[in-house]
């Protein structure tokens, strides 16, 4: 199918481009389009007017300092996945970047992009969310921030507004004593997962002081779940049984043509269990707590 009639506008500023916003509310933002484009194709979305923020100065930057990550709106998957500042600050980025799509769409795709989506099968709506990020928007009244917990409204809705343009995700660094993991299950590496699981544990010696798991393509939205209590301070079969539980008390699990409800149930016990045991070890191994 074609898309449906849209005027095109590709404005060279970013007063211009929430100009073009403010004054058209069937208008909307084209990045990367690794998303938008499908949609328009297919009909299932139909923008009156396409304002194309690519000729936008200043937008494809991926910064790390001593907080965190800042990538700009123009910034590739690519890019944030090649760089290794990304890697060393926050290295759960980069894991999860690593399944995002297939390498032509990393290319054009922006993470940025793919977090305003709010699409809960992606991974990086997740990442932001179980490490408590936020994104910068901006429109003609100014800018504001978004706390990562307040930015998704519902299935592939988040809470920006008509007229505002995300220009900036902010990732924070890993903490002291803090690691990571990452794992999902996919039909073919680079297709959208039947089940993911990005963790977050922070450990004080070998006791586990907090621990945070986010889970995607298993409920309408990034849902994150802290575990800590379940884990009761170790990671043991059973605790990590426990936690694998307790985030299923806040899950939805569905069936759709790909798995079962029942199935993305068991995805997310196995791999809760081996995300929390990989970020632990992680933790401790940063730590220096010998093995």
């Amino acid at each position: 199918m074609k898309p449906a009639p849209f005027a095109y506008c590709r404005p060279g500023s970013l007063t211009d481009a929430v100009a073009a916003l403010a004054d058209d509310l069937g208008a909307k933002v084209l990045a990367g389009g690794q998303s938008l484009v499908p949609l328009l194709s297919m009909r299932l979305a139909a923008p009156s007017t396409l304002v194309d923020i690519n000729g936008l100065p200043d937008l494809d930057h991926v910064r790390v300092d001593e907080t965190g990550v800042h990538v700009g709106a123009l910034a590739r998957h690519a890019d944030v996945l090649g760089s290794t500042d990304v890697r060393r600050v926050q290295p759960l980025v980069s894991l999860a970047l690593e399944h995002v799509a297939h390498a032509t769409i990393r290319n054009r795709g922006t993470t940025v992009g793919s977090i305003v989506h709010a699409d809960a099968a992606a991974e990086m709506p997740m990442v932001i969310s179980v490490l408590g990020g936020s994104v910068e928007v901006a429109s003609v009244s100014g800018s504001r921030t978004i706390p990562a917990d307040e930015l998704y409204a519902g299935p592939l809705e988040s809470t920006l507004r008509h007229d505002e343009i995300a220009v900036q995700a902010f990732f924070p660094a890993l903490a002291p004593g803090e690691g990571v993991g990452f794992e999902e299950v996919a039909r073919r590496h680079g297709d959208y997962a039947l089940a993911g699981v990005g963790a977050v544990v922070r450990v004080d010696g070998d006791a586990v002081a907090s621990a945070r798991v986010g889970f995607l393509s298993v409920s309408d939205t990034p849902t994150v779940v802290d575990v800590t209590e379940a884990l009761g301070g170790v990671v043991s079969t059973s605790s990590t049984a426990a936690a694998g539980e307790r985030a299923l008390a806040e899950l939805d699990p569905a069936d759709d043509v790909h798995a079962t409800a029942s199935y993305r149930a068991q995805l997310v016990r196995v791999l809760t269990a081996r995300v929390l045991r990989a970020a632990y070890d992680d933790a401790r191994a940063r730590a220096g707590v010998p093995a």
